[in-house]
């Protein structure tokens, strides 16, 4: 059969088919963003803090835009606002300069846009993440920075593919109109074997198959709270800076929650974290 116009309902030669039309510019992109990832993890120190300041930034400017899209300055000002806030909360290394982290959101609150409150908190969410971010790749090293990437990145990837070859029963329709119970569950136990594999290795204690699980938990809290500001400013993705996923917020949204849970998590508990913890 010859391709055809695609309003006739044939998909011509070549063109990726449906639901899996997005996959190789995702793919392409996982593998720049994860080779980058990588190399900053593994150099730490002032290189790795300088590139979550430069997303940081790049968040706070997507949200800012989504809220206010009739705004182009002001975006643009907020975002720089939040990489000089951290990177000199970072510079300063004090408790008292955690204030600084509240600017960006004392800023959006203030500003003209649509769901103040719930950007400004996000943006709390945002700053504390990339803090934290740098404190626990300073604190616990490489291992423990790997360990919180790949559980987001299990729970992502099996929740793309076991929700849409398996689909099923929506987790929150009205939020998250893809997100389905059977990726959800499939992102759970994924995330679940990421700490039975590093507990297995000698890095963490047991506690950590758990623990694995319930920042995968929170970094699906995360993905549906994106989700959620996208929904009520009417906008697909955050931005296009990332062919296939979108926006800095669209992929690195699940890590942020996942980072300000294990923060919140370490106040209250001695955490197994990998790097910090024999096995």
């Amino acid at each position: 059969m010859t391709g055809m116009d695609p309003s006739s309902g044939s998909i011509p030669p070549g063109r990726p088919v449906g639901r899996w039309e997005d996959l190789r510019k995702r793919v392409l992109s996982a593998v720049v963003l994860v080779a980058v990832g990588g190399a900053e993890i593994w150099l730490g120190g002032p290189s790795f803090a300088a590139l979550v300041v430069l997303l940081i930034g790049a968040m706070v400017w997507e949200l800012a835009t989504m809220t206010a899209p009739e705004h182009r300055l002001t975006p643009l000002a907020l975002g720089g606002l939040a990489g000089l806030c951290l990177a000199a909360e970072l510079w300063l290394d004090d408790p008292f300069a955690t204030v600084l982290l509240l600017v960006p959101a004392l800023a959006i609150a203030l500003t003209d846009r649509r769901d103040r409150r719930l950007s400004s908190l996000y943006s709390v969410a945002i700053m504390v993440a990339g803090y934290g971010l740098v404190d626990l790749r300073a604190t616990a090293g490489t291992p423990a920075i790997l360990w919180l990437v790949l559980i987001v990145m299990a729970s992502d990837v099996l929740g793309y593919f076991v929700g849409r070859i398996v689909g099923g029963p929506k987790f929150w329709p009205r939020i998250s109109p893809k997100k389905t119970w059977s990726g959800t569950l499939a992102g759970w136990i994924g995330a679940a074997g990421v700490g039975l594999g590093f507990w297995a290795l000698g890095h963490g204690g047991p506690g950590l198959v758990l623990l694995s699980a319930l920042v995968a938990l929170a970094g699906q809290m995360g993905d549906i709270w994106e989700s959620w500001i996208k929904r009520r400013c009417g906008v697909k993705d955050a931005s296009s800076l990332i062919p296939g996923h979108g926006g800095v917020l669209d992929r690195f949204d699940a890590l942020i929650l996942a980072i300000v849970a294990v923060m919140v998590l370490g106040l209250f508990f001695n955490l197994p974290l990998p790097g910090t913890v024999a096995g």
